[in-house]
């Protein structure tokens, strides 16, 4: 019997693992491509892919990368434009830059091999404690916790813990009976850590969680309360915002378009972009007073991201050979466009422009 610590019930500490593994193994997802592998590569590259983002849109990014990229060693030797043009849509671009900075470390530094600790994991660019965690236990058998959003809503709830995670000492005290809760068996890692996946995405989720066909059903101390939906406690949470940008959108004669590589930090981070202005004084100062008259400026639309709604601006202007004055970038014609990494709505822009 497993020795339960102040945070965990007896009954939860002896029978959550075994009631996870058996539930997964009969009851959980088997039809996901990163599941039937133990190929870290493959692992690590879901679960950064994961990342803020619903397995149906990773879906197609994974397949297109692993056939572009089948080997870490392929991953490490391309340029880096060509990885954002294939992760371009996929949103959260820091994730493209460190998945390349990643892939050269473990070519350079690991001799190509992925380490098989969850603390050497955790050293790597953009591989948090959580990815690390599930990267060694589905490869290795590491008897380590994972803990993202998902777990820690199925934790939460049946452990009935109220403490406020946005709290650092609380969020400890959930990782450790995280910890506390792993399998006995390093064999059932796999299994286990995907459970907890499977278990928060289908079953436990944030709203409406169909807690009648839960395996934690009799373990559950918030359902015995009545109160699911109040876990997990966090009182610090993201506020959206609005922001309004302005799209400089010059066109060459023959159909080419000005496109300039944003910075490293902010939004779209090294990706290739319409200029973008914070507001339209700002655009015109880029515009010579004759070219003002002949702007034209198109409907705004909507871009919607996680916690920010960007309302777009095109302005439209066809334009000489020569490009904007005081301008770093290039003119790229339609067929340089799906190589590019470009962003979402800017990709979708010009190519409902070049099909009208």
């Amino acid at each position: 019997m497993r020795s339960p610590s102040p945070q965990l019930p007896a009954r939860i500490a002896d029978e959550f693992a075994a009631r996870l593994v058996h539930w997964q193994r009969t009851h959980g997802r088997s039809h996901l491509p990163w599941q039937h592998t133990r190929d870290p590569y493959r692992v690590w590259l879901s679960e950064i892919m994961l990342q803020q983002t619903q397995v149906s849109t990773v879906l197609g990014y994974y397949a297109r990368f692993l056939e572009r990229f089948p080997s870490v060693a392929e991953l490490a030797a391309a340029e880096l434009d060509e990885v954002l043009g294939l992760w371009s849509g996929l949103g959260y671009y820091s994730r493209a830059r460190n998945l390349h900075r990643c892939a050269r470390q473990v070519v350079e530094v690991h001799g190509g091999a992925f380490p098989g600790t969850a603390e050497l994991l955790a050293s790597l660019p953009g591989i948090g404690p959580s990815t690390a965690a599930a990267i060694a236990s589905f490869c290795f058998g590491e008897r380590a916790a994972i803990l993202d959003g998902n777990v820690k809503r199925v934790l939460t709830r049946v452990l009935g813990f109220g403490s406020d995670l946005a709290q650092t000492a609380h969020a400890r005290e959930l990782l450790a009976c995280a910890q506390a809760l792993v399998p006995a068996q390093a064999g059932d890692m796999p299994a286990y850590t995907q459970g907890l996946m499977d278990l928060g995405a289908t079953v436990c989720t944030q709203r409406k969680p169909q807690c009648l066909l839960c395996p934690m059903q009799s373990l559950c101390m918030a359902l015995q309360e009545g109160e699911p939906e109040r876990y997990p406690v966090k009182s610090r949470r993201l506020k959206r915002s609005s922001q309004r940008l302005w799209l400089l959108w010059a066109v060459r004669g023959d159909g080419a378009v000005w496109l300039e590589r944003r910075p490293e930090q902010g939004i779209w981070g090294g990706l290739y972009c319409l200029p973008v202005f914070e507001d339209e004084p700002a655009l015109a100062q880029r515009l010579a007073p004759r070219q003002r008259s002949k702007a034209q400026v198109l409907e705004p639309f909507l871009h919607v991201l996680t916690h920010r709604d960007l309302h777009l601006h095109p302005v439209r202007l066809a334009w000489s050979a020569a490009g904007p004055a005081g301008a770093q970038g290039a003119w790229f014609g339609r067929a340089d466009w799906p190589g590019l990494g470009l962003p979402a709505p800017i990709r979708k822009l010009l190519e409902a422009a070049s099909v009208a």
